[in-house]
């Protein structure tokens, strides 16, 4: 094995909490609730030797892993681990108006029509893209072996087509919880996922 990483997504938001669409473009911070999420995911892996964390350029995946980087390890922002931009839907509250046309917008993504996008909004394609060029950043740095990333939920999803080989419809097969885990090894360029959406640090198990 080349390599491992650690990929969470963030804690917890009051937009989270309240239904509020937020993408790439909204910068929101963790509420409490995300605060105490990252505090058990740190408690339950932080003896673990990670070289680097790796974040969104978005506030709320820095918050949660805030500790690792006050603990002195290396840390750098990706604006390439952000989420999918929601366009003119980002800070809407959901209702019933939203979740239809976000219901459209999932049959064409299940439909593998994958450059599909919200005005002024990402497809899963403006995503992926964005994501090769941060895998492409991890594989080169070869002294890097146990890695930890924060990011967010429907770019890890992607992420985690990415990583398998599957078409990005296929996004809805990979869950995820806030600060939920995947773990992944890398050898040669073969990427195989060993974990899917632990949350044992939520559930005080160690």
């Amino acid at each position: 094995m080349d390599k491992e990483l650690y990929i969470i997504r963030h804690g917890e938001t009051d937009l989270n909490k309240q239904g509020i669409i937020q993408g790439r473009g909204i910068d929101s911070d963790l509420n409490d609730t995300g605060r105490a999420q990252g505090a058990a995911f740190y408690a339950l892996y932080k003896d673990l030797p990670f070289d680097k964390v790796y974040t969104s350029a978005l506030k709320r995946t820095q918050q949660t892993v805030q500790a690792f980087i006050d603990a002195g390890l290396p840390w750098e922002k990706h604006e390439e681990l952000d989420e999918l931009a929601w366009g003119e839907w980002e800070g809407t509250q959901t209702s019933e108006h939203t979740i239809g046309a976000f219901k459209d917008m999932t049959e064409k993504w299940q439909g593998g029509d994958f450059d599909a996008h919200f005005k002024g909004g990402e497809s899963p394609n403006d995503v992926a893209r964005r994501l090769k060029v941060i895998i492409d950043i991890i594989k080169s740095r070869t002294d890097e072996k146990l890695i930890l990333v924060c990011m967010h939920g429907r770019a890890l999803r992607l992420l985690m087509c990415l990583f398998s080989g599957k078409p990005m419809s296929a996004m809805y097969d990979f869950p995820h919880q806030n600060t939920g885990l995947y773990r992944v090894s890398l050898t040669g360029d073969t990427f195989t996922i060993t974990d899917a959406n632990n949350t044992d640090h939520l559930n005080g198990k160690d």
